[in-house]
Order: structure tokens, then C-alpha cells, then sequence
């Protein structure tokens, strides 16, 4: 099957809103990742994007929307404080959970009866929804590598495997969307991004961080949402994440053989071992732009191991520490 190239011009948006509609599945810009999109009311358009990624079954689906409006169409039992969260952070990278309606297949959510929802700020992905219909769409890429950030790193993943990519600009924000759970009591933070506990704390007081942010998965365990598996967003190369100060972590990796380090920009020159830089440590939001890139290009370093200096756990740095952990396979080195 041939890719097809589409511009992000409003024929290019017709003709994606087109494949769409038809059970076609194509991969679409968002603010925080590039997204393989098919309608969410079509299981067998759903079943195509687990197959283009080699997608896990139990790994549910966000559905995105592009109006408040269509929330009730896709979702039940809303509780008030959903719509206060919408009002100040949708359109945005905040997914919300509620129980599901009938219109959404079961495949969508993995079998669970509750459905994830969010409205992406990017303004080509809300109009290819609103010329088509609500769609399911997990990151653009091949399952368990680093999210694309870049419609070229979705075809080095999918291309002869999807039917079209809008080709746009880079993603804005580079990590997925913050998910939270609101069908629990007190609501729970699945998995964290660029709206921060911090922010959410000011709309749902009691909300708790799910253990699974940080720490590793009972084995055979259930997610409730997608980023909560075991190794996700994983280079080939082996990586491990490191915690210390500078001087350590330069120590350190200046006396690995055949390593790559990622660093933080302030520590470069202390730095000998080929290094790559994905931010300044105290700009926690140019680190998670940086983060899914800077793993892709540190797979073409052509060494046998990666050692990533692990950000802060605050504000959007919990978000790049959660997506780290991962790739790294829960296999963190404290210094």
C-alpha cells in the first residue's frame, strides 16, 4: 500500500476527512505527537491502526473530538467538574476518562466499558475532525518506539503501512497528552504531560497520582490507560536513566566504553563520550519538545548503550521523567 503525502491545506484536509469517513486510517498533526487516526464508530477501522503499529490489544485508544458539544456523544455520566477542566484546558493536551457510550466499540477502550477523550489544540487536526467525525488515534509509530514529533518520523515508522500522512509541522509540545481518570473516587492521574498535576490540583483538589506513573507494572496487570505499559517509547539501543548532579553524571558516563550520553545543555562541555543535548535542565518544556527526538537520534550513535540524565519530577518534568523510565525499562542508575 502506498503512503499517500498530504498537505495540511484545506484540500489536503479533505481528502484525509475522506479516507476517514471511508475507514481509512491516516496519521494526522497534534499539538503534543503526531497521531494515526481512524474513525472511533468503526471497529474495523480501529482494528487497522492496532495492525499498522503492532499495538498490544489491551492498550486502549483516546478518542479526539473537536467540540465540547460532541463530549455527550461519546461519553456518559459526566460529572460538572469535567466541563470546568474543558473550559480551561480544552482545546489542549488533557485527556479525560468516562464511562463510555454505545457508540464507541469496546476495541476502542480494550474491552473496559470507560473511554478516553480529549480535543487537541492543533487546528488541522480539529478541522479534519470536524469535516469527518470523532476519531480514535494513539502516537503515529511503530508500538513501544520514541512518539513522533515529526510527520518524517512517522514515515520511517509507517510508511506502505497506512493510508495517508498530513504532512505539517513539527508538534508543538513532543510528549502525549496529561490522562486522568474521572470515573474513580478521588480522580487519578494516569499518565502525566504538559498540564501539570500542579494545574489540575486547582480543579480537582484530591486528585492522586497513580503508582503506575512512576513505577513499574504488575506483570499481565490491566491499563487503564495508553502510556502505561512496561517499556514504551523505547529506542533499540539499550538506555538507562541516571539520577544525580552534573559533575556525577559526567563522571560517569566519561568512563563508559562504546556509550552516548543525553544531556542537559549546561553540562555539555563536561561531557567526552558522543552526547547528544535535549534541553537546559531548569526548562522542563524545551526537555519534553526535545525528548522523543533526541531518543531517535541517539539510536544512529551506533553504540552498544544510552545514559539519560533524568529531569526533575515537577511540573512538566514529571511527564518526561514518566516517558523516560519507560524507554529506559524501569532501569534507573542513582549516582
Amino acid at each position: 500500500m502506498l503512503t499517500k503525502r498530504l498537505k495540511a491545506d484545506v484540500k489536503g484536509k479533505e481528502i484525509a476527512a475522506e479516507i476517514l469517513k471511508k475507514g481509512g486510517i491516516v496519521a494526522i498533526p497534534t499539538e503534543t505527537v503526531y497521531g494515526l487516526a481512524a474513525s472511533a464508530y468503526d471497529e474495523n477501522a480501529v482494528k487497522k491502526v492496532f495492525i499498522a503499529k503492532g499495538r498490544p490489544q489491551d492498550n486502549p485508544l483516546i478518542v479526539h473530538i473537536a467540540d465540547i458539544a460532541d463530549l455527550k456523544t461519546v461519553a456518559r455520566d459526566i460529572p460538572e467538574s469535567a466541563y470546568v477542566a474543558a473550559q480551561k484546558f480544552w482545546p489542549g493536551p488533557l485527556t479525560m476518562i468516562f464511562k463510555r457510550t454505545d457508540k464507541i466499540p469496546a476495541s476502542v477502550s480494550a474491552g473496559l466499558d470507560t473511554v478516553a477523550i480529549r480535543m487537541p489544540s492543533d487546528k488541522t487536526a480539529r478541522e479534519i475532525i470536524k469535516k469527518s467525525l470523532p476519531l480514535a488515534a494513539p502516537s503515529a509509530n511503530t508500538s513501544g518506539k520514541p512518539s513522533p514529533t515529526s510527520a518524517q518520523y512517522v514515515i520511517d515508522d509507517l510508511d506502505g503501512k497506512i493510508d495517508a500522512v498530513v504532512m505539517s509541522d513539527d508538534c508543538e509540545v513532543g510528549v502525549e497528552s496529561t490522562v486522568i481518570t474521572l470515573v474513580t473516587n478521588p480522580p487519578r492521574l494516569l499518565r502525566p504531560g504538559a498540564v501539570t498535576l500542579e494545574q489540575l490540583k486547582e480543579i480537582f483538589p484530591d486528585i492522586v497520582v497513580d503508582k503506575a506513573v512512576l513505577e513499574e507494572p504488575t506483570k499481565g496487570e490491566r491499563v487503564a490507560s495508553p502510556g502505561m505499559k512496561y517499556k514504551h517509547y523505547a529506542p533499540k539501543t539499550e538506555t538507562y536513566l541516571v539520577e544525580g548532579d552534573s559533575e556525577r553524571f559526567a563522571e560517569f558516563v566519561n568512563s563508559k566504553q562504546n556509550a552516548a550520553a543525553v544531556c542537559f545543555s549546561e553540562e555539555e562541555d563536561k561531557i567526552t563520550v558522543p552526547k547528544l543535548c535535549y534541553g537546559s535542565q531548569g526548562d522542563e518544556s524545551t526537555l519534553a519538545h526535545s525528548v522523543f527526538s533526541v531518543l531517535r537520534r541517539a539510536d544512529n550513535l551506533g553504540v552498544q548503550a544510552i545514559y539519560v540524565h533524568a529531569p526533575s519530577k515537577s511540573g512538566v518534568g514529571l511527564a518526561v521523567y514518566n516517558r523516560l523510565i519507560r524507554a529506559a525499562a524501569f532501569r534507573v542508575i542513582k549516582l
